[in-house]
């Protein structure tokens, strides 16, 4: 029952959000589809549209738009929200492409034994190598700061 409840409650931080886009879209002038779900429990929310308008350069827009979808769950509930917005599949895509560098680093590191520093990426992007390495059978630690913390593949 708790799972159910969970889901309830994170359907409802997802309406919160879809209701907000709906309005940015209209002020925006833009069209797509939102569609609300649960996910790896957390609230996804995805605008289908052809538009990148709302991606942005290497996802920065659309990075922004998840912040802002965040603090109006934080505003309208006073919690923390982990809330995920994806656009016209960017986050589909970007996971597939961080999965396949995640892949060739770990060949590399199975093949020379030397460890492999990867370029920047956000902390959500971190995570997915991290478990990819981790799947592998590797290590992997990030060094640096944002917006230059990268992760490092190592072998065991």
């Amino acid at each position: 029952m708790a799972n159910n409840e969970t889901d309830a409650a994170l359907l409802a931080e997802g309406d919160l959000v879809a209701d907000y886009l709906e309005e940015l879209l209209d002020i925006a002038d833009l069209d797509g589809d939102i569609e609300n779900s649960v996910q790896d429990g957390r609230a996804f929310v995805v605008i289908d549209t052809d538009s990148e308008l709302l991606v942005g350069k290497d996802g920065e827009v659309l990075d922004a738009l998840q912040e802002l979808a965040r603090l109006v769950v934080m505003t309208e509930t006073g919690h923390r929200s982990r809330l995920m917005v994806d656009v016209a599949g960017y986050r589909q895509r970007r996971r597939a492409e961080l999965v396949a560098m995640a892949k060739d680093a770990i060949a590399e590191v199975q093949q020379s034994g030397e460890p492999v520093r990867m370029a920047p990426l956000n902390a959500y992007e971190r995570k997915i190598v991290h478990d990819e390495v981790a799947a592998a059978g590797l290590v992997s630690e990030s060094e640096g700061e944002p917006p230059a913390r990268r992760v490092v593949v190592r072998a065991k």
